[in-house]
């Protein structure tokens, strides 16, 4: 990851904003419904991180949208638009 990808992560660890949550829920469900499995972790249960998203979560949910935004083998669209929302909420936070 870059310089600006850390300096979002350390922003959002102490973040507790319901607009952000809300989208990381969203993100999360949808990788779920679509199946979608990243490489590097390939066992992650999204629906369970999902329902019991913490605020200390959203770290964890801002690093898995920045992989799914610069995935190459991830195509649907509405899903980068997804992990786009929440890369985007966290910077205006």
């Amino acid at each position: 990851m870059d310089k600006k990808a850390d300096e979002l992560i350390e922003k959002c660890k102490n973040m507790d904003e319901s607009t952000v949550m809300g989208s990381c829920q969203v993100l999360l469900s949808m990788m779920k419904d679509k199946d979608i499995k990243l490489e590097d972790d390939p066992d992650q249960s999204y629906m369970g991180m999902a329902e019991n998203l913490k605020p200390k979560d959203v770290s964890k949910v801002l690093t898995l949208a920045l992989k799914v935004r610069e995935s190459g083998d991830i195509k649907d669209v509405e899903l980068k638009n997804a992990a786009s929302r929440i890369i985007r909420a966290i910077e205006m936070s």
